[in-house]
């Protein structure tokens, strides 16, 4: 059984990332701070099936100074790391000139120095193995910038840099690194937007709807796959055709 880390599993896309990679059979090593109950669930139900595994490992991954002792202790707990799915991180919303020192730092420090830090680990992993898979998951805002997420779009667009640039570095190796641009997805994060917010990027879709962090999980699920292993250092948009 192919071991892929997913952090920020607990809820939302990380959940619905780890929900569709159990159900392909992966044991999926599920980061975050703490166990949600949907996240309980889905490792009982992935037991009874006995299809897939999903375990649970309490960690904050602001913690950077201890990812190597992580990425150690999964290796030595599941076996080889077949792939890495860099999902956590925080939407902190805000006027940059309004936003504090330390939200900035928190911002940056989760979504892009955590995730390259990370990266860094279990592609040490990898290397030994000669074959992997890297999914980054950038953000849609990345790109096409959206007002009061200035410095999230930064960190996003980070991802999309070093996925880029890591593709060229791992390849020779056969390991392969994409990230994926979800847009405005289904979850508790877009419940907290004002409805006529809601109403406007829906509108804007050429679907009329929002994504479901399903949709990303069969994304991830396919760049993760044989199928996808002639992909890598490129981007896929998960939007229900917001930016097309």
């Amino acid at each position: 059984m192919r071991n892929v880390i997913v952090t920020g599993a607990s809820r939302g896309l990380g959940l619905g990332i780890a929900t569709a990679l159990a159900a392909a059979g992966y044991r999926v090593l599920a980061v975050a701070r703490t166990e949600s109950e949907p996240l309980r669930s889905l490792a009982a139900s992935a037991a009874k099936a006995g299809v897939g595994e999903v375990r649970f490992h309490s960690f904050d991954l602001l913690e950077t100074q201890r990812l190597a002792d992580l990425v150690a202790s999964l290796r030595k707990e599941a076996g080889p790391l077949y792939g890495l799915v860099n999902n956590a991180g925080i939407g902190t919303a805000g006027v940059l000139a309004m936003m504090r020192d330390e939200q900035l730092e928190t911002l940056i420090r989760l979504n892009t120095l955590s995730p390259i830090l990370l990266t860094r680990h279990v592609v040490r992993s990898m290397m030994s193995e000669r074959a992997g898979r890297i999914v980054n998951i950038a953000s849609i805002v990345g790109g096409n910038g959206f007002q009061g997420l200035s410095a999230y779009a930064a960190t996003k667009a980070a991802l999309v840099g070093f996925t880029r640039s890591l593709a060229r570095e791992l390849g020779p190796l056969g390991i392969t690194v994409n990230a994926l641009a979800p847009g405005f997805i289904d979850t508790d994060m877009t419940h907290g937007m004002a409805p006529e917010q809601l109403e406007k990027i829906i509108r804007r879709s050429a679907l009329r709807r929002l994504a479901e962090p399903a949709d990303v999980g069969a994304a991830v699920e396919f760049l993760l796959s044989d199928k996808a292993k002639n992909i890598t250092g490129t981007t896929l948009t998960v939007d229900a055709g917001s930016t097309a």
